[in-house]
């Protein structure tokens, strides 16, 4: 193994402990002390390879962001085509499953967005900028095929949505009572219902009694 590779396993190594961490404990439980004694690394190559906690915090929000666009791409391509009120709302519950799936990077989206420390605030907002450029192609596309309604500007209904992504997913993620997935579901095509039923006419915004019915 070259000197090359042993500094990229190195590096490999304590980026999987930090991710760990991060993953399990909110922001200021973590230290770096603490990543070393916890995973069996030196205080020498960890300060070799990474100067601060904020450093490793910002790779693991990175990686995390990376994750959740990856898995939103994927799973965005089924809705291709698609111009109505369940594909928004299927969009919108995309990020949920991958959380759901994904605990770890669940916390590590938790401490950045929810709870980010005051000192990478701005260096946060740059990482999830390409996130919000994802949810704003995809819901562009989708609005210009739907029936809003006529007082309402299609600019106006995509700047409304966007805000709506956001704040939507920061309920859900603060909910902690509902442990459920079927539950949180179910509360969650109901919030969006409400949410919907403010921009888009009715006949693309299936009431419960019409989706009862089929």
């Amino acid at each position: 193994m070259t000197q090359k590779e042993r500094q990229e396993r190195s590096r490999r190594e304590i980026l999987r402990a930090a991710r760990e961490e991060f993953g399990s404990h909110d922001y200021g439980q973590v230290t770096m002390e603490g990543i070393c004694s916890r995973h069996g690394i030196s205080k020498g190559m960890m300060y070799h390879y990474y100067a601060n906690k904020d450093e490793l915090f910002l790779l693991c929000v990175q990686d995390t962001f990376l994750s959740l666009r990856a898995y939103v791409e994927q799973e965005a391509e089924k809705l291709a085509g698609q111009k109505n009120f369940d594909a928004i709302k299927k969009y919108f519950m995309i990020r949920e499953y991958f959380f759901q799936l994904e605990p770890k990077h669940k916390r590590v989206f938790e401490n950045a967005m929810l709870r980010p420390p005051e000192q990478l605030r701005e260096q946060i907002q740059i990482l999830h900028r390409p996130l919000e450029e994802m949810n704003r192609r995809f819901l562009r596309v989708v609005v210009s095929g739907m029936r809003r309604r006529p007082e309402l500007k299609e600019e106006q209904v995509n700047r409304y949505l966007e805000s709506i992504v956001y704040t939507f997913s920061d309920m859900l993620l603060r909910g902690r009572t509902l442990e459920d997935i079927h539950a949180m579901l179910e509360a969650t095509e109901e919030l969006l219902d409400m949410i919907l039923f403010g921009v888009f006419q009715q006949a693309d915004a299936p009431s419960r009694e019409q989706k009862t019915e089929q």
